[in-house]
């Protein structure tokens, strides 16, 4: 069974009160399964392991339907709290002045850390651009990847990048043998 770590998923109703209000959490929380409201209705340690279905892909699915009408950008907006939220104090300063390169490394180590098990690979292209490739993610969803591109993309920007662009080009969601983002951004 797939696990996802505490810290991911404690930024879930963190993102819908934030940006929908305390209303919308209460009806988010109403409308997720009975076994994802199981998870949210206690603390949510960010060292702790919960199931990625329950804890992470149901829930984020009822965010897209109630608040971005079924489409995938609610995922990728989440991503992109989620980075806000992790790289703050201490993490920022090494995110500003450490290299793009270097952060989507540490990146591919830190996503293996959230997320057992699985396997991320980084590479460099030929023009010296990071390909992030997860190699293993048993019950990976399109939810997932979406959310990941999205905090790569904001983790980006906050180190200083400036038209930053994310591709997935492979998705293990599609059959393929892993999932890809290109990425790149103005040098």
């Amino acid at each position: 069974m797939m696990l996802v770590k505490g810290a991911a998923v404690n930024i879930l109703p963190k993102y819908v009160q934030k940006n929908f209000g305390k209303e919308a959490l209460t009806q988010w929380l109403n409308s997720i399964t009975p076994a994802a409201r199981e998870v949210f209705d206690g603390s949510i340690s960010a060292k702790d392991w919960f199931p990625l279905k329950e804890a992470f892909i149901e829930p984020t699915a009822t965010l897209c339907q109630l608040f971005y009408n079924w489409d995938y950008k609610g995922a990728w907006e989440l991503g992109r709290f989620s980075a806000d939220q992790s790289l703050r104090g201490i993490f920022k300063l090494f995110v500003k002045f450490g290299s793009p390169e270097v952060l989507i490394n540490r990146a591919g180590v830190a996503f293996s850390t959230y997320y057992d098990p699985s396997t991320i690979k980084v590479q460099l292209d030929d023009q010296g651009f990071p390909i992030m490739r997860i190699m293993e993610f048993a019950d990976i969803d399109k939810l997932v990847e979406m959310r990941i591109g999205g905090w790569i993309e904001r983790a980006l920007e906050i180190s200083g990048c400036k038209n930053v662009g994310i591709k997935i080009t492979k998705s293990l969601t599609k059959g393929d043998s892993y999932t890809e983002y290109k990425i790149s951004w103005s040098k």
